[in-house]
């Protein structure tokens, strides 16, 4: 695959601050990226430098492998830029103010009219074409922002916070959509809080802390890389006090066995959490340790490495 973004040690300043420091990142065209990291990490303002908004003040990113600081005009033929906060003409009808785009993009005639169509249909806009903009709910007016930045049929889509303020439904309604797009092989680079819906959505991603890069590549490597310190098992055991089996004590049990790193009680009583040392690959000797001893073991599971748990594990909380 093609790299369809490529910054080499970009960097931007304001007043002095430096908001992005040395980022470099790569995006092949088709991949669904997450852009991920706290309030002020620098993650809008990378995305408003890859669309021309912002000028770098040091190194350089590419699109298409063209220069965002030469070759601006071009660069915009091939992204949509999705801002986290926008607005839309409240007095016009959701048609109008998609045909009022379309003529900003130099589309014309019948080629605007099949634009038009094909974006309300892409984004389920269909009904609301006669619906005043001022009307919409917050998630159509997403939508209806996602469709005009589709207008142009862009190869690369910058979507920065899309998700922020949607209700439950409306996330999932979003999600699907974005998930269209990317069977559609458009290159997508999503900037979100959402990290477990970002974890089914993308392939590959960016973690940012204080303007820097701390980590960059396929998610599936960022999980490695945190499983890799140890694993975590999760069990529910059944006490039985009259024979001075506790859960308290199936806890110091189990903190005492050789292959442990640690253990703490889950979110219910006789829940178990445990960290396997890494060098220990046969995590079932717990299970094995407990039956011997005379505890009943409910049900025991390897939990699945999420996206919270990367970003927890691989960050350290600090803003700036």
């Amino acid at each position: 695959m093609a790299d369809m973004v490529v910054t080499e040690n970009l960097s931007r300043n304001f007043s002095g601050f430096r908001a992005v420091d040395g980022l470099s990142i790569t995006v092949e065209e088709g991949d669904c990226f997450g852009f991920i990291g706290p309030n002020g990490a620098g993650k809008t303002t990378t995305l408003r430098m890859l669309a021309t908004i912002l000028k770098p003040t040091g190194g350089r990113a590419l699109v298409g492998g063209l220069n965002v600081s030469t070759n601006a005009r071009k660069v915009r033929r091939l992204i949509g830029y999705m801002p986290d906060v926008f607005g839309v003409y409240e007095d016009m009808l959701v048609h109008e103010y998609l045909s009022f785009f379309s003529a900003a993009y130099g589309i014309v005639g019948k080629e605007r009219l099949r634009a038009i169509e094909m974006v309300l249909d892409l984004t389920g806009l269909h009904e609301k074409r006669n619906a005043g903009c001022k009307a919409l709910s917050r998630g159509m007016t997403q939508r209806l922002s996602l469709a005009r930045v589709l207008l142009h049929d862009p190869k690369l889509l910058l979507l920065d916070e899309p998700a922020s303020g949607l209700d439950p439904r409306a996330r999932i309604e979003f999600k699907e959509l974005v998930l269209a797009l990317k069977k559609l092989g458009k290159t997508l680079i999503i900037s979100s809080h959402i990290l477990s819906e970002l974890g089914e959505m993308c392939n590959s991603m960016a973690i940012i802390e204080r303007s820097r890069l701390i980590y960059c590549g396929p998610v599936e490597g960022a999980t490695r890389q945190v499983s890799a310190q140890g694993r975590i098992v999760k069990l529910m055991i059944q006490p039985d006090p009259e024979a001075g089996r506790t859960a308290a004590d199936a806890l110091e049990l189990v903190r005492g066995l050789p292959f442990v790193e640690a253990v703490r009680q889950g979110d219910r009583e006789k829940e178990l959490a445990v960290r396997i040392k890494p060098e220990f690959a046969d995590i079932w000797q717990l299970n094995h340790e407990l039956v011997s001893r005379g505890y009943k073991v409910e049900s025991m599971a390897e939990e699945v490495v999420r996206l919270e748990d990367v970003f927890l594990q691989l960050t350290k909380g600090v803003v700036q």
